[in-house]
């Protein structure tokens, strides 16, 4: 199965806040399964519904080793970030070939909708937290480069413009 292409920056669906999700459909659980083979194509450990153009506020994360362990997620929303930090070179498919290192907390937990259409809350740790965080973010309308100091992210971005061109 082929997934739809990754929306290029500046697309307006990077920008906008993600619609919720009222209810788990087939329709729902189909996006998520395209969104998962989009993530596992990039490589990547997770991916926002926007990235492929859709504007739902639909995440998967996979950040296990042997893969196989998505992790499926309507309207996340987080409820608590430990007060440790860590390290990350962060990307994104929508603005190929640039990267930043960021920091995010360590930890955090999430609330969301899962597959079966059940509320759950789930502590993520690690580079799952860290990925869980960047989705949001995207959810959200932002780009792992909005963490970024003005000057870095018009660098980030004009690096960026060079590579496609």
């Amino acid at each position: 199965m082929t997934h739809r292409p990754f929306v290029p920056w500046p697309h307006p669906v990077l920008r906008s806040p993600a619609s919720p999700v009222a209810v788990i459909t087939d329709d729902v659980r189909a996006i998520w399964d395209e969104m998962i083979i989009a993530m596992d194509n990039m490589p990547g450990v997770g991916l926002a519904a926007p990235q492929l153009g859709i504007g739902l506020a639909l995440a998967v994360v996979d950040a296990s080793t042997a893969r196989g362990q998505a992790v499926r997620m309507a309207n996340p929303e987080i409820l608590h970030s430990s007060v440790e930090f860590r390290e990350h070179e962060e990307g994104s498919p929508n603005l190929p070939g640039v990267w930043a290192r960021l920091s995010r907390p360590r930890a955090v937990t999430v609330r969301f909708l899962n597959a079966q259409g059940e509320i759950e809350e789930r502590d993520f740790v690690g580079l799952w937290a860290t990925s869980v965080q960047h989705q949001v973010d995207h959810l959200a309308g932002k780009m792992f480069f909005d963490h970024l100091t003005k000057l870095r992210r018009d660098m980030l971005i004009k690096k960026a413009r060079k590579i496609v061109s």
